[in-house]
């Protein structure tokens, strides 16, 4: 994944702290475009290691094509607090329930509201459907498998974690610098944004919900059974290739899940940075099928979307 330029949000969009009963969460909202009918809402969850940043090239693209898209830093991530050494308020669960109680306070006024998560965004925005579906119209997972991570990634992560055990945020930003970036999973060094961005996002996430997001990411059980008895639409799109879930697992979730799979030409662990535009299209495309909108003659096909 290459560095991408953007650091900044897009000019229509209004960056803000989301006041809810669970705390307050920094979003970046972008209202859908001037002069377009308003199609929905949607609410982007970020992978680990990330921020509300890794959407920033999708807001515009979706904005045109009629969505509203709120992209959130989870508790404990860049620019949203949480308790930087006790583990506990970093639970699956908590982090799930941290979603419903943005969903509420987004205030989508009637329209549809359509939850997205990247990676382990993903696996949080599935704990939280399977807790409470009835806020959500439709959920996406990208990049984000049935279970625990490959092995390799595993190998990463525990890297992150160890060193976190015995040095200091500034101290492991350093060293991964030195040693070179992992892959995306645990790469803040990559992702959207300068280096200033990135060390200052890295700067902000709390070492708590670093270890316990990464154990997670190692030991998360596979619930996609329980998803899948959700009376919810299902989109799962990736890159071509992915280190994190190889594409092969993530073809045979969405198998289970009887749910539109899409593979974006070009892209890897984050086709949000890696292609945003065609990674928009493929994502309004489904929420337009949710609804009943989906063109028909004139409009391409969703990229590399398998039946």
């Amino acid at each position: 994944m290459t560095t991408q330029p953007a650091a900044t949000p897009p000019p229509n969009a209004r960056a803000y702290p989301l006041h809810t009963p669970r705390g307050t969460f920094a979003v970046v909202d972008h209202p859908a475009a001037p002069g377009v009918e308003p199609r929905g809402v949607a609410l982007l969850l970020p992978g680990f290691t990330g921020s509300k940043e890794d959407f920033t090239l999708m807001h515009e693209p979706l904005a045109e094509r009629g969505y509203r898209t709120v992209a959130v830093d989870g508790r404990g991530q860049h620019e949203s607090d949480g308790p930087a050494d006790d583990e506990s308020a970093y639970a699956r669960d908590e982090l799930a329930q941290d979603v419903l109680a943005q969903a509420a306070a987004l205030d989508a006024d009637g329209t549809p509201l359509h939850l997205l998560g990247h990676s382990l965004g993903g696996q949080i925005a599935r704990a939280a459907v399977i807790l409470d579906h009835a806020p959500f119209r439709s959920l996406t997972l990208m990049a984000s498998g049935p279970a625990q991570i490959s092995d390799s990634q595993q190998q990463r992560v525990k890297l992150l974690r160890d060193a976190l055990a015995v040095m200091t945020m500034a101290e492991t930003w350093e060293a991964i610098l030195a040693m070179g970036p992992p892959e995306e999973v645990g790469g803040p060094a990559r992702g959207i944004g300068g280096p200033d961005l990135l060390r200052r996002r890295w700067l902000g996430t709390k070492p708590a919900q670093l270890i316990a997001t990464g154990r997670q990411l190692c030991t998360e059980p596979d619930r996609v059974d329980e998803l899948a008895a959700l009376p919810l639409p299902f989109h799962v799109l990736s890159g071509a290739s992915d280190d994190t879930w190889p594409v092969p697992v993530l073809d045979d979730m969405a198998a289970r899940l009887q749910a539109r799979r899409t593979v974006v030409p070009g892209a890897e662990h984050s086709p949000n940075a890696d292609q945003p535009l065609r990674t928009a299209q493929a994502v309004a495309d489904f929420w337009d099928s949710v609804d009943g909108t989906e063109a028909t003659e004139g409009t391409p096909p969703t990229a590399g979307q398998q039946a």
